[in-house]
């Protein structure tokens, strides 16, 4: 019996770490990535201020797991019926079970120009190749311009105003939204409280401003252009190539089939209550904890070999997650429950929370070099 997991971002270690416990010890557990590290996503904003803090947010796939095989290659296609795995160095794997923890690409929804000219933020590489241009571009004046002020919009946003200050520079730095809020996807309290910041942060906010097409050197909205000497894209996913460049829908017991299942950020899920769940971290890890045992579960009907009882019905995944946090600049701001926090107290959550899931993956010299970056920056 095999088992793969497909990708080792937040929900690929998530569930494979907890398919090590939970597999028999019969079962092979392999773990596909195109990097021989685990990256702390939602860190990686920190990295165009503070290029050190890359190898506190690097894991080496080697130290994160004890018993699954690890193969570094990318995933280039995935064939259902055949249950096999294509990679880009020409070979595949075939599987008894699947999960697809591939996440999320950069989504430009095909609007002219965006994808030549305007840099993302996924990986460490594009941190560094935006620090690199606002060091040639805008430290001497200009103009940031970053489409989509969902959470990783409002990240970088933060995180540019404040290198902006630390530098002196006289450069403006615009955030522009298609949708009339920043946070669009969130409670109207904590959208509120992330405007907030990022106007205290000397950022320009432009909601209900749609992106029609991108130049070299100029945005062209439906409410006026604008020049730029930076231009960031962070305004939407997509699906990885594996995926055919889509996210597959998927309901509460997060399969495509009996065999396949999709996790985290790689898949548009709606919840045992009908709700859609966000793209997050947390809904990433959650996720992957009830597939891990679902897939657990299966493996061990299978092996039993009782044709006679019927195999055990998988867990559906609710939603639930106990609040909110995003770092803008050298604060942040969070939501528990119905309250909402600011600054240093929301500036302590989010070291708490990055801490946290650090040491849970054992990690505990990179969640002491976190929290340090964290509270004093």
């Amino acid at each position: 019996m095999r088992v793969l997991v497909l990708g080792a971002g937040y929900a690929g270690v998530t569930l494979a770490r907890d398919l090590e416990r939970s597999l028999p010890d019969s079962a092979d557990l392999i773990v596909v990535n195109d990097a021989p590290t685990h990256l702390v996503q939602h860190e990686v904003h920190r990295a165009i201020r503070h290029p050190t803090i890359a190898d506190a947010i690097s894991l080496p796939l080697d130290d994160l797991f004890d018993r699954a095989e690890v193969v570094i290659d990318r995933v280039t296609g995935l064939d259902r019926d055949a249950r096999r795995v294509h990679l880009a160095d020409g070979d595949s794997l075939r599987y008894d079970y699947c999960a697809v923890c591939l996440g999320g690409e950069t989504n430009y929804f095909g609007i002219p120009g965006v994808e030549e000219h305007a840099l993302p933020l996924k990986r460490l590489a594009d941190a560094a190749a935006i620090r690199e241009r606002f060091f040639e571009a805008c430290t001497h004046g200009g103009t940031v311009v970053i489409g989509g002020a969902g959470l990783s919009g409002v990240q970088i946003a933060g995180e540019l105003a404040a290198l902006r200050d630390e530098e002196d520079a006289a450069t403006d730095i615009v955030v522009l939204e298609q949708l009339g809020t920043v946070a669009p996807a969130f409670a109207p309290a904590f959208q509120r409280a992330v405007r907030d910041e990022l106007l205290d942060c000397g950022v320009e906010i432009r909601t209900e401003t749609t992106v029609e097409r991108a130049t070299e050197s100029t945005v062209e909205t439906d409410t006026g252009d604008i020049d730029y000497d930076m231009l960031i894209w962070a305004g939407g996913i997509g699906g990885s190539e594996a995926m055919a460049n889509e996210r597959p829908p998927v309901r509460a017991d997060l399969r495509l089939d009996a065999r396949t299942f999709v996790v985290g950020d790689a898949a548009r899920a709606v919840d045992a209550d009908g709700e859609p769940v966000p793209a997050s971290a947390s809904a990433a890890i959650r996720e992957a904890k009830v597939v891990a045992k679902n897939i657990a579960d299966q493996v061990r009907y299978a092996q039993h070999d009782e044709h006679g009882d019927f195999p055990p019905r998988p867990d559906p995944y609710r939603f639930d997650v106990p609040g909110w946090i995003v770092s803008i600049g050298d604060s942040a701001v969070a939501q528990v429950g119905p309250q909402i926090f600011r600054g240093s107290a929301a500036k302590a959550m989010k070291a708490t929370v990055g801490a946290g899931y650090l040491t849970t993956v054992g990690a505990v010299s990179q969640a002491v070099t976190l929290v340090e970056e964290e509270l004093h920056e």
